[in-house]
């Protein structure tokens, strides 16, 4: 089977690639309303794209009714941010978190989530996640005829779980993916456990 993107509705497009730019890693997203509440929403228009200066990038689209996201309002208004790399133990409140609330209203006390602090970032992190970027908006782009909003981050802080680092045969700090258990977006409705980590060294 061949498929002629130029041939296809918007919609039939985004289908399609969700369905075969698998598994996409998800970030799920933590900014401040203007209220002082928290909002939190998943992402899978999502990776790194610079390490120096160290680069994230998210692209949202809009609400239904044509307007920005929360997300995206919160970060163009305040610029910090946090992203979190939801494992399998968060699957369904990362899941949940993609209610449609009214604008300030929080997801985390919807579904009973709790913080910690971040250091050197005014948004705090979820409890119990394993990778967490503290982030500062860098640019906004508006991409595509929707259009969408393609968000870069500079990522200023890493958390990470001391549960997840190893140190390898050299001494070096490692994340033992297996242990972060990330989970992967996929078409439709699902999503993918990581699975069997498999190893193959770069050729010199």
């Amino acid at each position: 089977m061949q498929i002629d993107l130029n041939q296809l509705p918007a919609d039939q497009v985004y289908f399609t690639m969700i369905q075969t730019l698998i598994p996409r890693p998800i970030a799920w997203v933590l900014s401040s309303n203007e209220n002082g509440s928290l909002n939190l929403a998943p992402f899978s228009y999502f990776n790194a794209v610079a390490s120096n200066p160290p680069l994230v990038m998210i692209s949202l689209g809009k609400k239904p009714d044509g307007t920005p996201k929360d997300t995206r309002v919160n970060i163009e208004a305040r610029k910090q941010f946090v992203i979190h790399l939801p494992h399998a133990g968060q699957l369904d409140a990362m899941n949940q978190s993609a209610i449609t609330l009214p604008a300030g209203e929080s997801e985390l006390e919807h579904l009973g989530l709790e913080t910690d602090p971040f250091p050197g970032s005014p948004v705090p992190r979820i409890r119990g996640s394993r990778i967490a970027y503290a982030c500062e908006l860098y640019e906004i782009h508006e991409i595509g005829a929707t259009p969408q909003a393609m968000i870069l981050g500079k990522a200023n802080q890493i958390y990470i779980d001391d549960s997840v680092v190893v140190t390898d045969a050299k001494g070096r700090v490692k994340v033992d993916a297996s242990r972060v258990d990330p989970i992967g977006r996929l078409g439709a409705s699902e999503y993918m456990a990581a699975g069997e980590v498999l190893v193959r060294r770069r050729p010199a």
